[in-house]
């Protein structure tokens, strides 16, 4: 038996959905000894097929088809053009084949293909033509038939001469429909796989429920890349990516919201529970974030107050205040913290500015300093320079 082997010449026939892919589809001549069985593997289908369009055509010794699978195509905007029925298998069928005949079964594997040259054994197959036939056209779909699968992008054809004394010379066409969606692959697998990674990130664990957040994530990383790009990316690179999209997509989602919102809650229970250590690891978080606000660091200082870190207390009052020199409560907190850290002059200067403004729509700033006293005292915080404070707002 010898073999005769021909590729199409390249090109893609595009429509709306999807397109014909010239480039890759195959044909193949095949000379076939008498009584003889053989199997043909075909060109690895490219990602994204959905349907595939074989034609079998046996021609006598000289002749040639008349027309390509592919040119055949050309004229059929998508697969749901060809019918199933007798009638779509005539139209696609070659205007010329010789008298031979043989039969053909069609495999997934090689493995049951290989059984078959052996033992002409067709268990298993996905299609088997029992009929000996000089021509033949048929459309297979992803998912209708198992003779193609996306973890198995190939299809093995056997074929049994019928000539017990000459050879065949078999032409098999194999035409791919591309999904353009689909040829970037993305599919279900492949998508689950990049969410199942976005789940264990870093930021992914700060959102109580991070589906959105991943889907965000998802959909940027398919708009820059096809699967078979990002998969090709180095791991620093994969990491890269995530990072960048993620930050985008924790502000976009709402995420960034949510969490540092949760965030402040739990800092302002702990506060409550006079638990200033715990409420200080939380406001860090925000603050090493750089999502901190004048409100924020004006609790994180009064934590750092309330435990006697008053140097700590400063800073971050004094970075609050850059943000917004407008909060008085800010500015008071810093007045208590320079005077516990026994600098009564930098305390008097805020008390002096502010001692006639209130601190909040209904709280006068005199009136907050007897009440911060007091709780200061309670917490075992005292100094006689508090007294000194009071005396100067009677002046």
């Amino acid at each position: 038996m010898t073999l005769l082997i021909g590729i199409s010449s390249n090109g893609s026939y595009a429509q709306k959905d999807g397109y014909w892919d010239k480039e890759r589809a195959t044909k193949k001549e095949i000379v076939v000894s008498a009584r003889d069985r053989i199997i043909i593997k075909s060109d690895e289908l490219p990602v994204g097929t959905t349907e595939v369009v074989y034609r079998i055509t046996l021609l006598d010794e000289n002749q040639q088809l008349a027309t390509s699978l592919v040119s055949v195509l050309k004229s059929i905007p998508d697969p749901t053009g060809i019918s199933q029925g007798s009638a779509g298998a005539i139209f696609l069928m070659s205007k010329i084949s010789g008298v031979d005949k043989c039969k053909y079964v069609v495999f997934a594997n090689e493995i049951l293909a290989s059984d078959y040259v052996q033992k002409g054994s067709v268990i298993n197959a996905c299609f088997v033509q029992k009929e000996a036939i000089s021509k033949d056209a048929k459309r297979l779909s992803l998912g209708k038939s198992s003779c193609f699968t996306v973890s198995s992008p190939v299809m093995w054809f056997g074929f049994e001469s019928k000539n017990w004394i000459l050879k065949q010379k078999i032409v098999l066409e194999v035409v791919p429909w591309v999904n353009i969606k689909l040829s970037r692959g993305w599919g279900v697998d492949n998508r689950k796989l990049i969410i199942n990674q976005c789940k264990t990130s870093q930021l992914a664990n700060k959102i109580e429920n991070s589906d959105d957040f991943c889907v965000c994530i998802l959909e940027k990383i398919q708009k820059d890349y096809s699967f078979q790009e990002f998969q090709k990316l180095l791991t620093i690179e994969k990491s890269k990516v995530f990072k960048d999209h993620g930050n985008v997509c924790y502000e976009e989602t709402g995420a960034s919201k949510i969490v540092y919102t949760e965030i402040r809650n739990q800092a302002a229970e702990f506060i409550k529970q006079a638990n200033y250590g715990s409420a200080i690891t939380k406001l860090q978080i925000i603050i090493t974030d750089k999502k901190a606000t004048a409100q924020d660091y004006s609790a994180i200082g009064r934590a750092y107050l309330m435990t006697k870190q008053y140097d700590k207390a400063i800073k971050f009052l004094k970075e609050g205040e850059r943000l917004d020199d407008t909060e008085l409560l800010l500015k008071l907190d810093l007045a208590h913290a320079y005077l516990l850290n026994n600098k009564f002059s930098s305390a008097k200067t805020i008390h002096k500015k502010y001692q006639t403004q209130n601190v909040t729509d209904s709280l006068g700033w005199v009136q907050k300093v007897k009440i911060d006293f007091e709780y200061f005292k309670k917490a075992g915080l005292s100094t006689a320079d508090f007294e000194r404070v009071l005396r100067l707002f009677k002046n």
